[in-house]
């Protein structure tokens, strides 16, 4: 899977709590960045799906 161009990754915000992403390049997610959110987001086909009800709660397995 290709990565995000990083001027693309910096506008990205947390739909939630609007906080930066992270790429976890392992699981193919956008990562929230506060530590009281934490949603994973799932990228698929190179698209990020930057829904909260897509969003992976922090700890729970997928």
């Amino acid at each position: 899977m290709s990565e995000l161009p990083p001027e693309v990754l910096e506008l990205l915000v947390c739909p939630s709590c609007h906080t930066a992403l992270a790429w976890d390049y392992e699981a193919s997610e956008l990562v929230c960045t506060a530590p009281d959110c934490g949603l994973a987001y799932p990228v698929r086909d190179g698209i990020p799906i930057l829904l909260v009800d897509e969003a992976r709660r922090p700890g729970a397995a997928e």
